[in-house]
């Protein structure tokens, strides 16, 4: 069963950055080629929206246009961790970061317009933006 984790969350002001984590973890074996990895996010009173997602397996990145430019996702292997950079950060970006696998599909936009699409989730992680 994948465990998925995630880190870094926490409170900065406007045009601030902060870096996210996301870690994965099995009994077996794990190669994050496997899977497509997305990031959302749940703002307070909001549904949970895809904003990030990576698979590696086919070099696939994808961004939505509110973070375009500003975030950057990437992965390290040997690690089995995924990355969310976020730089120049407003404050509708607060809300809950989580970070989920799955090992059907392929990074593109229908996929990360599909929450229900991904297997394994993570407990997310705080972001509030605020000055």
């Amino acid at each position: 069963q994948l465990q998925v984790v995630e880190s870094g969350g926490g409170l900065v002001q406007p045009g601030g950055s902060l870096r996210l984590s996301c870690t994965a973890s099995d009994e077996d074996t794990l190669d994050l080629d496997d899977y497509v990895i997305g990031w959302f996010r749940q703002a307070p009173g909001k549904e949970r929206e895809g904003i990030s997602c990576i698979s590696t397996r086919d070099s696939g990145i994808y961004y939505v246009d509110s973070v375009k430019g500003r975030f950057t996702i990437s992965s390290d292997h040997t690690r089995n961790t995924v990355y969310l950079q976020m730089n120049s950060l407003k404050l509708e970006d607060t809300g809950i970061y989580f970070c989920a696998f799955d090992s059907n599909y392929y990074c593109a936009p229908v996929v990360l317009d599909r929450p229900s699409l991904f297997g394994f989730w993570g407990q997310g992680t705080p972001v509030t933006v605020s000055s």
